[in-house]
């Protein structure tokens, strides 16, 4: 292949330690154990992806094995072992993808190659590329090995080297067998500056902002980085320079000023120009969920801004952005950001479930519109003392947002009851009190307030325990609806203006009111099969069935 045709990740992979960009500590540690005679049995990397994992274990494996000696090593005028390591085709240094060798035989080959000392180099390496892959009884045959590699004649040994992106897939046993390196993130700046240079020697015309834009995505990741740029520069037309808000149309990702924008509308309770600039990002190709992710990122500057500068935002922002934000912020209680932050997470969970996604993401804003109130008049020392039913009679609407303040949840186990928000705006001075003292009159009152489905539960799916003042345990059984603690918690509570405690028991509970129906009939039917009338009746037709009887009574 020729030098001109291949992607630029492959291109500017490096070939040498100086050429790895944000690992300094990582190459310093290798490059002194290799000089000191003190190298391990095996090397452990570890990274997100394009991080140079795979690429630092071959340059490990030429500095090794380079015929020229590691402080000399091959650049350009490579020797014999370097570039056929450079070429992944050297008889000594074996590349294995664990991903599509995962078993036990692959490994037990390994060792069986390993017995044989190196042909041309001094080392025999074995790189195991995603080793996480490999089955537990793969990993165990390696043990051995891995502890007390084979040595040779010629004074070299058998090394490993090891790349992965789930550490936490490896056994604690070969972990603890391995020198681990850890590859971090590529700096912003370092990065940027990289690109830009790849950029002057393919000679794109990129802006700075575009570049810029590439860091950010990549998320510190050299490979994707240098992805991104390969397509930047193939996207370029009549030597123009692609400036941010072609870059932004390229990679689906659109101005921050635009979202910036929305937040300030969102606040004004704007619900017109919300929605319009919302269908203005998304007529920009944007999708929801990437949206939504640069939404959480504003938040979070938002909230933090006066704990960051413009050159630790991963150039997110630039000057104007910065201080508009940053007067934004000042207006608005922090107490609101986290609010929001929630229900953006809850929003990101719910695209999953829905086909419109578009849809889910205007409601989201609505929705958003309706609670950025909260908190107005109620202090948080306040809210942390308050009443559950106080504190959400203060407004219905808010309900489910200082539920998220408090974090409390339905415990299915031991329910403690939360209201429900349609129905707790209550002025007991006006409304009529019901009194209910047993589970009869329980469901006597859904009949009356026609809680069909509530009633139904309860004679279907319920056993009762027991019933006290303001207490029902019960248990139930797979039937049951999985909102009906919080629904007769809350009908409890509305019917009766104050607060009940359903528990769950482990015990058996009387029969449902349906089983006890179900049994009379039965009962009924034995006994009408005893009477006289249904002898006699069997006698003139012997293929008669008695299938139901209306009086409660039988006589003879």
């Amino acid at each position: 292949m020729k030098e001109n045709s291949k992607v630029l990740a492959l291109k500017y992979r490096p070939t040498v330690f100086k050429d790895l960009i944000g690992q300094d500590v990582i190459r310093d540690t290798i490059l002194s154990s290799i000089i000191d005679n003190k190298t391990p049995n095996a090397y452990l990397f570890t990274g997100i992806r394009g991080v140079g994992k795979t690429t630092t274990a071959r340059i490990v494996a030429k500095a090794l094995n380079c015929k020229n000696g590691v402080n000399k090593l091959c650049e350009k005028n490579m020797c014999e072992n370097c570039e056929a390591i450079s070429n992944s085709n050297h008889i000594d240094v074996l590349e294995m993808d664990a991903a599509s060798k995962t078993g036990v035989d692959d490994v037990r080959d390994l060792i069986e190659f390993s017995r044989y000392g190196p042909s041309i180099a001094k080392y025999k390496i074995f790189i195991i590329d995603e080793v996480h892959m490999l089955s537990k009884q793969a990993f165990n045959a390696l043990l051995k090995t891995l502890e007390e590699p084979p040595t040779y004649k010629n004074g070299g040994s058998l090394k490993f080297i090891f790349a992965t992106t789930e550490i936490k897939k490896i056994p604690v046993t070969v972990v603890s067998r391995c020198q681990r390196f850890d590859l971090s993130r590529v700096k912003s700046i370092e990065l940027f500056n990289f690109l830009k240079n790849v950029k002057d020697l393919e000679g794109g015309n990129i802006s700075d902002e575009a570049i810029k834009l590439i860091v950010k995505i990549s998320e510190g990741s050299v490979r994707d980085a240098l992805s991104l740029l390969d397509r930047a520069i193939i996207s370029q037309q009549n030597n123009k320079e692609l400036d941010l808000k072609d870059a932004q149309k390229i990679f689906g990702y659109f101005d921050k000023s635009l979202l910036i924008d929305l937040f300030k509308n969102i606040f004004d309770g704007d619900e017109e120009k919300v929605l319009q600039q919302y269908r203005l990002i998304y007529d920009q190709g944007v999708e929801p969920k990437v949206f939504l992710n640069d939404f959480l990122e504003i938040l979070y500057y938002l909230k933090n801004i006066n704990s960051l500068k413009i050159d630790g935002t991963n150039f997110s922002l630039n000057d104007e952005q910065f201080e508009t934000i940053k007067d934004l912020s000042a207006k608005i209680e922090n107490s609101i950001f986290l609010l929001f932050w929630q229900f953006t997470i809850q929003t990101m969970q719910e695209l999953d479930i829905i086909s419109n996604q578009n849809l889910s993401i205007e409601m989201f804003l609505i929705r958003l519109i309706y609670i950025k109130g909260i908190k107005s008049n109620i202090s948080s020392e306040k809210i942390e003392s308050l009443d559950i039913p106080e504190r959400l009679s203060k407004s219905f609407k808010n309900k489910e947002v200082l539920d998220q303040i408090k974090g409390q949840t339905i415990d299915q186990i031991k329910n403690i009851v939360q209201e429900d928000k349609d129905k707790l705006n209550i002025d007991k001075s006006v409304k009529n009190i019901i009194e209910i003292k047993s589970f009869d009159e329980l469901i006597k009152t859904c009949d009356q307030k026609k809680e069909i489905k509530l009633k139904y539960e309860l004679e279907n799916n319920v056993n009762l325990v027991s019933f006290e003042k303001n207490r029902i345990e019960i248990s139930f059984n797979e039937d049951l609806s999985k909102d009906f603690l919080k629904i007769i918690s809350s009908k409890l509570f509305n019917w009766t203006g104050e607060r009940w405690i359903i528990t769950l028991s482990k015990k058996q509970g009387e029969l449902t009111k349906k089983q006890i129906k179900v049994k009379n009939k039965k009962d009924m039917l034995e006994n009408a099969k005893k009477t006289k009338t249904y002898k006699t009746i069997k006698e003139i037709f012997d293929d008669a069935e008695l299938v139901d009887v209306k009086n409660e009574e039988i006589n003879d």
